[in-house]
């Protein structure tokens, strides 16, 4: 599910413009978001369904609503925070400049970092260690719907976040990737664990390759066979993996249990993402970020 919500760039421009600019009714994304009509009004209609919005009455004659954000929705500012991050950094081809992220209470632009809420201590992709849970595994964690596939053409969002939908838009896109951060190493491995065709495989792989997330490195010499391995851009996506997740498994928990058991090896806790400031290290909260304007005097 949080794969399906997430992974749609209409819903994260949606969801951006209601938590940045607490924009609620339907005129003001359309006029904001330059948005079909009909595009705006399914996306609304599945991220209320969804729990994301609340709909609340603000006019009787003509009777009229605007979508407030839940306490589900406005928890997703974790992952927008770490897809602008990734996006800001990792990616150069974007059609304006990423603004810059300020930290109100220390008054300093910022990259998220991730740590483990249970000791504090920092935790990358090395320090999580990672298997599916009861409600877990690949058949149910993907979308049901399956997404196309976009064309270097065309793109079926805005176009903010490019890479990013690329990775986690796609049905298989998804799988291949926690696939990847789940230790496969070689074609076969993804194919036994993501379930999917050979020629979807190869197809993903190549395109992972060219994003720079997945490089090919020989196997063993003279095996001509390939291994593909996490880039550093392709281990910088781990926290954007973990937020998700997290608030996945926060706001739609299945009764059998959580789809993915993570431990922190650091202090082998139970893992859960926190984000803290790179500047001050404090733990970021959604009120106190600032996107892009004129650097923030600090509240320290």
């Amino acid at each position: 599910i949080a794969l399906g919500l997430v992974g749609d760039e209409w819903n994260l421009a949606i969801v951006r413009l209601a938590i940045m600019s607490d924009v609620r009714r339907y005129k003001d994304f359309k006029d904001q978001l330059g948005i079909a009509n009909s595009v705006l009004t399914a996306r609304l209609r599945r991220l209320t369904e969804a729990g994301v919005f609340t709909m609340a009455q603000y006019s009787d004659a003509p009777r009229r609503f605007e979508y407030v954000l839940t306490d589900r929705g406005r928890d997703l500012w974790k992952v927008l925070l770490t897809i602008w991050s990734w996006e800001a950094v990792w990616v150069t081809e974007h059609t304006e400049p990423l603004p810059p992220m300020y930290h109100l209470e220390c008054g300093e632009e910022f990259t998220p970092v991730m740590g483990c809420r249970a000791c504090g201590q920092p935790a990358e992709i090395r320090d999580v260690r990672g298997t599916f849970g009861p409600s877990g595994g690949f058949e149910r964690s993907v979308p049901r719907a399956t997404t196309r596939r976009r064309s270097a053409g065309g793109s079926p969002g805005p176009g903010l976040v490019p890479q990013t939908i690329e990775l986690i838009g796609n049905r298989w896109s998804a799988a291949a990737l926690a696939a990847a951060f789940l230790g496969a190493r070689r074609f076969t491995d993804m194919l036994v664990m993501t379930g999917a065709p050979p020629t979807i495989v190869s197809d993903r792989l190549r395109t992972f390759c060219q994003m720079g997330v997945l490089e090919a490195v020989a196997a063993k010499a003279g095996s001509g066979r390939a291994e593909y391995r996490l880039t550093d851009k392709g281990r910088a996506f781990f926290p954007h993996v973990m937020v998700m997740l997290d608030w996945g498994d926060r706001w739609f928990r299945a009764p059998e249990g959580p789809a993915t058991l993570l431990t922190h090896t650091t202090c082998g806790g139970e893992f859960h993402p926190v984000l803290h400031c790179s500047a001050c290290a404090r733990e970021l909260h959604g009120s106190q970020i600032q996107v892009g304007g004129d650097p923030p005097k600090s509240r320290s």
